[in-house]
């Protein structure tokens, strides 16, 4: 009998380990679905293009060491970027509540910013809340226009006294 055990246990092994195969990326980045990319203007008014596998996972450029937990969310991840001629490299941690990310902790250049997120009645982020060398500071969204999918792909947005508006092209798979 626990020959028979033993056996069923190894059996099951494979197939325990393929039961993780959905990552939570997409919601990562505030949509849901079947997203194959997304490709929208940053706070800055750069273009960025997002991708994802059919099972959920973000290939973006210039990120690397994503570590994942055992439901497939993302934990932390290393980003490289160039900002105003600088390169530079920052990590990203990821808290997770409810399928939603409540906050993130981007660390850049040896400090730490975290980054609330308060959400509205559609599921879309209605502001961040952080703290920035000392000064509180709030990024409220507002004025969203939704695909018919339900995901966002226009937004206003206000930072430091200016209000701008992003937008975002969402490509899904069939």
């Amino acid at each position: 009998m626990k020959k028979f055990f033993m056996m069923m246990a190894l059996l099951i092994v494979p197939f325990a380990m393929q039961a993780q195969t959905k990552f939570h990326d997409v919601e990562a980045n505030d949509a849901t679905g079947p997203v194959k990319s997304i490709r929208q203007t940053a706070m800055m008014g750069q273009e960025q293009t997002i991708t994802f596998t059919e099972d959920g996972k973000m290939q973006q450029e210039g990120m690397s060491d994503a570590k994942y937990d055992a439901d497939g969310y993302l934990q932390s991840a290393k980003i490289k970027m160039n900002m105003m001629g600088q390169d530079m490299e920052m990590t990203i941690k990821f808290k997770w509540e409810n399928g939603k990310v409540k906050s993130q902790i981007q660390n850049m250049m040896g400090q730490d910013i975290e980054q609330k997120i308060t959400y509205n009645e559609k599921g879309a982020p209605a502001k961040v809340s952080m703290n920035m060398m000392g000064q509180d500071m709030e990024i409220p969204y507002t004025d969203y226009k939704y695909d018919d999918r339900g995901n966002w792909i226009s937004r206003k947005v206000s930072a430091m006294g200016q209000e701008m508006e992003q937008t975002r092209t969402i490509e899904y798979y069939e």
